[in-house]
């Protein structure tokens, strides 16, 4: 039992320094995805996010912002791998919580 025990508290605290790795990683990455407009024959590109109850746009230019892409997926990912690492965290605090015969 001391065994099982141990191998919960020690999944316990790599999920959770997981958990505080992708937060922190988040924290570094843009809000919001990039929207494509095309005025007058001419393509511009802004970021759209929401403030509070607000979508705000920031124009961005007229050259494809490929590397605001890419961490706005990566930050994707990461959201869904935090879900992921969430669920797993609730399994061992509910396998902990449990009283065993």
């Amino acid at each position: 039992m001391d065994v099982l025990n141990g191998v919960l508290i020690e999944s316990k605290k790599h999920y959770g320094d997981l958990a505080k790795r992708i937060v922190r990683d988040l924290k570094s990455l843009p809000l919001g995805s990039v929207k494509k407009r095309k005025i007058s024959g001419a393509i511009y590109y802004y970021l759209q996010k929401r403030i509070g109850k607000k979508v705000v746009h920031k124009y961005l230019g007229k050259e494809n912002p490929a590397d605001l892409l890419k961490q706005i997926a990566e930050r994707r990912a990461l959201k869904a791998e935090l879900k992921k690492v969430e669920e797993g965290l609730k399994v061992v605090r509910r396998a902990q919580g449990r009283k065993r015969a």
